[in-house]
């Protein structure tokens, strides 16, 4: 891990952009992270794009260090900067056609356009969890928050050092998915929004259902794909608190 920018924010949080592997990242840390004090780490995931989803991570980065965690993220396959795949540009070509004629995006879609992401994140995510664990001040347990939520299921499934999860419902399904989620038994917090743009709701619903964990939470909110409502935030950010202290 490489080290390529820092900054002081307002409110005493240290940010620094990093590379891994040649995969950008960020990290933030509460003034009050040192060897001898180390804080809890929260990985927050995204559906792609570190420069446009900077506000919202920001926002929850924040949250994260005013709680007293770490906060961290990565930049995900074929976003930013990084390498397209042609396949999945294809597959992501199919899945607008489909929502641009009214049409539902069928599963050989949704395999084509989330599995190879799944395979490529996972093992991405797990490196850089690695790497920030080894940097002095942060500490486990460690928590995942965020989507796209094929891969949160995933990382907590194979992951031992996630102890607890917030997924974000309102991205596509793999029926592979559904079967991993039976074996994650983890406390999860979903967040899902009810009327989200194109996301089908019925398959986040039959998900939520088929997580295998005996503590899990479904706060479903009213309003679109961004329309997170403050109140469901501060719920997960409460769910962090008792399961990573």
């Amino acid at each position: 891990m490489r080290f390529t920018s820092e900054q002081r924010l307002d409110d005493g949080v240290l940010e620094r952009e990093f590379t891994l592997d040649g995969i950008p990242g960020i990290l933030w840390t509460p003034a009050s992270a040192s060897p001898s004090a180390p804080v809890p780490l929260i990985l927050l995931g995204h559906p792609g794009g570190l420069e446009r989803m900077y506000p919202r991570l920001l926002d929850r980065a924040r949250q994260s260090v005013a709680d007293g965690f770490a906060a961290a993220t990565v930049e995900l396959p074929g976003s930013g900067d990084r390498p397209r795949s042609t396949a999945t540009e294809e597959a992501r070509a199919d899945m607008r056609r489909a929502m641009a004629a009214g049409e539902p995006v069928g599963p050989e879609i949704v395999d084509r356009l989330v599995l190879p992401l799944v395979e490529q994140a996972v093992p991405e995510w797990r490196a850089a969890l690695d790497a920030l664990l080894a940097l002095p001040g942060i500490g486990g347990p460690v928590g995942y928050s965020g989507g796209v939520i094929a891969i949160g299921t995933r990382l907590a499934l194979v992951e031992p050092r996630i102890a607890a999860a917030v997924l974000f419902a309102g991205s596509f399904v793999p029926a592979v998915t559904l079967e991993e989620a039976r074996r994650v038994t983890v406390p999860l917090h979903v967040l899902l929004q009810w009327d989200d743009e194109g996301n089908d709701r019925q398959a986040s619903l039959d998900l939520f259902d088929a997580f295998g964990s005996a503590e899990k939470t479904l706060n479903a909110n009213l309003g679109g794909h961004t329309g997170v409502p403050r109140f469901a935030g501060e719920a997960a950010a409460q769910f962090f608190g008792r399961h990573l202290r």
